[in-house]
């Protein structure tokens, strides 16, 4: 008999937060830009404990509806203090907190996208990220949104939609369970 032990197959562990994070990664836009407000939230597992070592990934629009990347068409992004990206791992609690300003509505194809943060989710235990995005609750867009339109549940479009809050707004990440975050396959 060996006195080798078996080891999984497939190990995941919190191994991102070894180089994705960064310590000002919070920061889409600079702490003093006078519209910038924060964006708190947890990520919570499907029994609605909090995620400890999760990294969360925000990609959004400046508040023209442009982002700070080459292949967007309308040119780029020159706005001072503006990055459009940004990393934030979960603190003990599972709580995670952007400081951001709000993006301005985006053309789709099938009409205009309502402001929205688009949002991936690392942590262990997954393969592969989860991506959902954040809408505003004050936003008028949201009733014309396409791709809030395009989940046919009511309820479930609720899971995308940050409450105002008195530092900006307030945003859970549910990995499962009844409240489960609408997460998009790319």
């Amino acid at each position: 008999m060996s006195d080798t032990q078996t080891t999984p197959s497939q190990t995941v562990g919190p191994f991102f937060a070894i180089g994705l994070p960064w310590e000002d990664g919070h920061l889409i836009v600079d702490e003093d830009v006078p519209e910038a407000f924060d964006v708190i939230g947890k990520v919570l597992d499907g029994a609605g404990e909090p995620v400890p070592d999760a990294l969360i990934e925000v990609w959004q629009a400046d508040p023209d509806g442009r982002f700070d990347h080459p292949a967007d068409p309308r040119g780029a992004v020159a706005r001072e203090g503006f990055r459009g990206f940004g990393r934030c791992p979960t603190d003990e609690g599972g709580r995670f907190r952007v400081r951001t300003v709000k993006p301005g509505p985006l053309p789709a194809e099938d009409g205009v996208q309502a402001p929205h943060l688009n949002v991936s989710v690392f942590c262990r235990g997954m393969l592969v990220r989860l991506v959902t995005r954040i809408y505003f609750a004050d936003e008028p867009g949201n009733a014309e949104d396409p791709v809030l339109l395009s989940i046919p549940d009511p309820a479930r479009r609720r899971t995308l939609i940050a409450d105002p809050a008195p530092f900006g707004y307030r945003f859970d990440i549910h990995l499962q369970g009844d409240d489960e975050t609408v997460f998009f396959d790319l």
